[in-house]
């Protein structure tokens, strides 16, 4: 099998378990059923306290500057690499933009998805109203912001680096950089679970997402050189 027709067999069969995945947790109270085991209804707290300054470095902030600082060493590479070298330079071009493109289109989704996380919602001690992603709001429900809570946004930063699939040639080096992108999307993902910022589905989803995205990045963005030869 080509690679292309891989990458479309990729991406179709990733949009069909995407579509599985929010209808179970659209048609379920699966989502429900698992955040309440990370919550105490008698203290009122999560398993997890986001205000640990520790927790908060590892998991929150730090992964951040390190999705960053990653970005800005394969901006560096791809600029100082020769345009000779255009295959090498094409692959940190792709990993650079599957770094921007996916928390940016996760941050679209999340804007205009209208979902509050679960420490917002009423049943955990907020003041809003669990709503899933395709059902209404109650008509006398005038919030004071609009939610922001679906999908994870602070996960597509980790699970943007499963591109590395796609840097590598040799196959268990793909696996490896595969299974970083998965590591490090899941930790994330994970703990804003357990502290109440996000339900499991959403990491999920954003999971999917980004393969999505990534997989349509290396189907459509071709070197120069290649391309010049296709249309020679």
């Amino acid at each position: 099998m080509n690679k292309n027709k891989s990458i479309y067999l990729m991406i179709s069969g990733s949009a069909l378990l995407l579509a599985g995945v929010i209808a179970l947790f659209e048609l379920t109270n699966l989502d429900i059923t698992i955040q309440d085991k990370f919550y105490n209804f008698q203290t009122h707290s999560w398993i997890i306290n986001r205000r640990n300054p520790i927790l908060n470095l590892f998991f929150y902030t730090g992964p951040k500057y390190l999705y960053a600082s990653f970005g800005v060493f394969c901006l560096t590479k791809l600029i100082l690499t020769p345009k000779s070298k255009e295959c090498i330079r094409n692959k940190y071009y792709k990993v650079v933009l599957c770094l921007v493109l996916i928390p940016l289109t996760i941050s679209g989704i999340k804007k205009i998805s209208n979902i509050y996380t679960p420490a917002q919602t009423i049943r955990y001690g907020g003041e809003y109203p669990h709503v899933k992603v395709f059902e209404s709001y109650p008509k006398d429900f005038h919030p004071r912001k609009s939610g922001r809570g679906w999908p994870a946004g602070h996960a597509s930063g980790g699970f943007s680096l499963m591109a590395l699939y796609y840097f590598f040639k040799k196959r268990s080096n793909q696996f490896l950089g595969l299974s970083i992108g998965l590591l490090a999307g899941w930790i994330t993902g994970l703990y804003q679970t357990l502290n109440g910022q996000h339900y499991l589905s959403h990491s999920f989803i954003t999971m999917l997402i980004a393969w999505i995205l990534i997989n349509l990045v290396e189907l459509f963005v071709k070197p120069k050189i290649q391309r010049e030869e296709i249309i020679n």
